[in-house]
């Protein structure tokens, strides 16, 4: 049984959809040469990408230096952020942030950017493989392990919290196929694990498994009896008959606010099962799914947002205001709010929405802004809508929304004015505007 895959017209709009789903947007064009490839083609070339260059201009900040993401405040974020609007690999780096929403870690706990990046590498060289390695890898990571003290649990004090969230939020779901039995037992099979510190920085270094600190007796997990230790931990969990289910629905819920039916949610678990768990064929289904390419449409992370203004209007990582923008619009790369992730029903509210609004603002900037006093604009309303939308990469509107954006454009620039310099200066004015409405409507907050 496989995935039904979608067979109606794959057009530019379907094309963008997935340039915002399975990445941060389009730049001017990619949706059309994407379309012209149709589902399938389109659909391998962002889950089979052929390079994972950064093109463009190298990252800074207002005085023109370069980045330093491992010891500047907020350089992390605006690194990541270079990668997401830069990068070729587009699905590459969607798939990072959405492994870094599942294995949610804080940079506020582990205080280390530099292990915080070292982590954001590990998510972005298995973010297509299969869950085991990623998994495995997840658990070996120095800022996991100190985020969820899986580092000094040892068998005289075993620490729960990682064991929990394994089961919890990893692999199995709320209360869901274990019991609290369960939980103590994979925290005695999880022990071991350590590190060292250098005195030079006062930074945690040489992160280790310790069999002297390792709890080796036996434990039953799941009514299985054993000496188990960390690798056995993994393999039952994964083993485990409820994990299949939730992993499926998990990644789904990052592709698609609709839920699965129960015969395609049987299908695409056996797509995940029969793979031996590898993750680039199952996204490689959900991507050509009906639902996902034609279904509802899902409010863009705030992240996604950010950075797919940027691709569209062809600006780079200039300044280091998208870091408390990002804060400001409820999504900080590095700084989930906890260890469950960001809560997507979240995503807009009166403040983000107002944030969001706001940061429009700072992407024109009075460099990119029209000056009514110099620039001569025409009173059109069409060819004024036309050119606000080709500011941000001429996105796909709804016939509602165009015929909005006309009424406005028709009335600021030609109803409002009256004296001579008003009939000069307001349809500069009114094009300004149209851009900032553009993306504070319906159809750009959402794919």
């Amino acid at each position: 049984m496989s995935l039904p895959v979608y067979s109606g017209r794959f057009g530019v709009a379907q094309a963008e959809r997935l340039l915002w789903r399975a990445g941060f947007g389009p730049r001017p064009g990619e949706a059309r040469e994407l379309a012209r490839m149709g589902l399938r083609g389109a659909v391998h070339s962002v889950t089979r990408p052929r390079s994972q260059a950064l093109v463009g201009p190298p990252p800074h900040v207002q005085s023109g230096a370069a980045l330093q993401p491992f010891d500047v405040w907020g350089n992390d974020v605006l690194w990541w952020l270079d990668r997401m609007v830069r990068g070729r690999a587009q699905l590459v780096e969607r798939m990072t942030l959405s492994w870094h929403d599942w294995f949610a870690t804080s940079n506020e706990m582990v205080d280390s950017q530099r292990l915080m990046i070292a982590q954001n590498w590990t998510l972005r060289r298995r973010c297509l493989t299969s869950f085991p390695r990623l998994l495995n890898a997840i658990t070996l990571d120095p800022a996991m392990q100190t985020y969820l003290s899986l580092v000094g649990s040892t068998k005289q004090d075993p620490n729960e919290n990682y064991a929990r969230e394994l089961q919890e939020l990893f692999t199995l779901g709320v209360d869901n196929g274990y019991t609290e039995s369960d939980v103590r037992e994979h925290a005695r099979a999880l022990t071991g694990f350590t590190n060292t510190w250098d005195p030079s920085t006062g930074q945690p270094v040489d992160f280790h498994f310790d069999p002297k600190l390792h709890d080796d007796g036996v434990k039953v997990i799941y009514g299985k009896r054993g000496n188990f230790g960390w690798r056995d931990s993994l393999r039952l969990v994964l083993a485990h008959p409820d994990h299949p289910r939730f992993f499926v629905t998990k990644l789904w819920s990052y592709f698609s606010s609709e839920p699965l039916s129960r015969a395609d949610l049987r299908a695409a678990e056996r797509i995940y099962m029969s793979s031996r768990q590898q993750i680039r064929p199952l996204v490689e289904a959900m991507l050509m799914h009906p639902a996902f390419v034609a279904g509802e449409r899902m409010v863009k992370p705030p992240v996604v947002q950010l950075v797919g203004m940027l691709r569209g209007m062809g600006r780079y990582i200039d300044t280091d205001d998208w870091v408390w923008q990002s804060s400001q619009i409820g999504q900080t790369p590095f700084y989930p709010p906890n260890v469950a992730g960001w809560d997507a029903t979240r995503w807009l509210n009166t403040g983000t929405w107002q944030a969001r609004f706001n940061l429009t603002a700072d992407m024109i900037g009075e460099k990119r802004a029209l000056d009514p006093a110099k620039d001569k604009v025409k009173a059109e309303p069409k060819a004024m809508t036309r050119r606000a939308l080709a500011f941000w990469g001429a996105p796909q509107i709804s016939a509602t929304t165009l015929r909005a954006l006309h009424g406005y454009a028709e009335a600021a620039a030609i109803g409002a004015a009256s004296a001579d310099w008003e009939r000069q200066q307001y349809p500069a004015l009114a094009e300004n505007a149209l851009r900032a409405l553009i993306v504070a409507s319906p159809d750009y907050q959402t794919c």
